[in-house]
């Protein structure tokens, strides 16, 4: 089986390949292909004790492969994915590019899977902060019926990419030699914009939780507000998550369904101070839950702390999650 990971110099595609190799395919049953841009054609990157050269994505193509795990961004994966598609590659896009687009899947394994058909040659990965929080809440939603999310996150500079994660270490440093992404310094603050800012004053980070949320659970009628912060973090990201169901609840059964969610871990032991936090999360694979309660200025509601991974979970890990779900189906 041959699977090419393109933008594998890339912070994701970095992960994905530790991803890969961690769950199995390093072995010689697997032709790992990797690809880049035209400035990273020739470097090797180390995989699983071999030395893999990196190649074009027009070589790549021609390969032929049967996944490609996307991570390069909307502008390459809106040129590339369908030329790899029509070679019988099946895409697995980790950038917005094919979100919202009609008749692409946008899966969370856990989820809904079951949404992809064998039709379907492109497949779109979520935004991070939309995996995290829909892992934690699907199978209350399922229960209960979900009305209504107020959702604010507490987003790494990782989710912004390499030369973030450069401008948080040289701020630290009292270094001013870097390239800037963010508007303000993002060491020691944090600020209310994740995206770019829209004409209703959301910014489209918070427009993305609205959208895939629906999409993802198959339900147009949820009303969803949220809030995007980002701060000064490079494990993961974290979500106050606000939940009014249709249906009331006991807490008990909350927890006892929330402990029984594929993906998820509860941390929820306030007499020990135990629950969810970025410098756990990190590096892990599964959504963290906890600070479980009632909220008891509105009925039938809930309040979640919910934190991963976003290079993780949020990206990397659920990409190949979702490929190992259909070769299962293979």
């Amino acid at each position: 089986m041959k699977i090419a990971v393109v933008g594998a110099t890339g912070l994701v595609g970095s992960e994905m390949l530790k991803v890969l190799e961690e769950q199995g395919f390093g072995t010689s049953d697997y032709e790992i292909i990797v690809a880049a841009s035209e400035k990273s054609v020739g470097k090797t990157i180390d995989f699983a004790g071999r030395q893999l050269i990196v190649v074009s994505v027009e070589e790549a193509i021609k390969m032929k492969p049967d996944y490609a795990l996307f991570s390069a961004g909307a502008s390459t994966s809106k040129k590339y994915a369908p030329m790899f598609s029509a070679e019988g590659t099946v895409v697995i896009d980790n950038s917005s590019a094919w979100r919202k687009e009609e008749g692409v899947p946008l899966v969370v394994p856990e989820v809904n899977i079951d949404t992809v058909k064998p039709e379907n040659k492109i497949i779109a990965n979520p935004n991070c902060s939309t995996i995290q929080m829909v892992l934690a809440i699907s199978e209350l939603h399922r229960k209960y019926k979900i009305k209504r999310l107020v959702i604010s996150t507490y987003q790494s500079v990782t989710g912004t990419g390499m030369k973030a994660i450069q401008q948080l270490e040289s701020e630290e440093r009292h270094d001013a030699n870097y390239e800037k992404v963010y508007p303000y310094a993002i060491h020691r603050n944090l600020f209310p914009h994740g995206g770019d800012f829209q004409a209703d004053g959301y910014t489209s980070e918070e427009q993305k939780l609205v959208d895939e949320t629906r999409k993802i659970l198959n339900d147009y009628s949820i009303g969803i507000t949220a809030t995007v912060v980002r701060v000064p973090v490079v494990g993961g990201h974290s979500e106050s998550v606000n939940i009014e169901f249709a249906n009331d609840f006991e807490m008990a059964d909350v927890v006892e369904l929330l402990k029984a969610t594929k993906g998820v871990e509860v941390l929820d032991d306030i007499e020990n101070n135990v629950y969810p936090m970025p410098i756990y999360a990190h590096g892990k694979n599964e959504v963290f839950v906890g600070r479980i309660r009632r909220d008891f200025s509105n009925a039938n509601s809930l309040n979640l702390w919910v934190v991963a991974d976003n290079i993780r979970k949020g990206a990397a890990t659920n990409a190949v999650q979702i490929m190992q779900e259909l070769i299962k189906k293979q």
